[in-house]
């Protein structure tokens, strides 16, 4: 068994820890500055422009998820076969002009078949590259009208 001074020891001990800290807290001697509260102006622009913030970081990562293809677009090699006109005859037949590379051909199809019309003159090639310099280019385009 234990003795009666042996539990009385660990309250003894806290008593003396709080008397010796109020003794200690009495005995300095500083002061109290009161500090005046900041402007709630100021502290409502920085809350809105947090929230702003925050805001348009959000919508931006929407807009980024949805559209994602547009930002990362894949450099395949240019189509070479492509359609350049469409002219719908009735309910059941239409043409088209359709390119390959330089070539074109003129393509009847109805609900039935696709029929080779006519083999059309090739494309012209492309232009020549622009001038670089302002003068060149003006020179260019006075030249080429009547």
């Amino acid at each position: 068994m234990t003795s009666p001074g042996f539990r009385r020891w660990p309250t003894a001990f806290f008593c003396w820890l709080v008397a010796g800290a109020c003794a200690f807290a009495q005995t300095t001697n500083l002061t109290v500055e009161v500090v005046p509260l900041p402007d709630a102006a100021g502290s409502v622009v920085r809350v809105l422009g947090a929230l702003a913030l925050v805001l348009a970081l959000f919508f931006g990562g929407v807009w980024g998820f949805k559209n994602w293809q547009r930002l990362v677009r894949f450099k395949g090699p240019s189509a070479k076969l492509s359609v350049l006109e469409s002219r719908a005859l009735d309910n059941r037949h239409s043409l088209y002009v359709v390119g390959y590379q330089r070539q074109r051909m003129l393509i009847g199809i109805s609900q039935t078949d696709i029929t080779l019309l006519s083999h059309l003159p090739d494309e012209e090639a492309p232009e020549a590259e622009p001038p670089s310099d302002f003068a060149a280019a003006l020179n260019q385009a006075v030249t080429r009208k009547p």
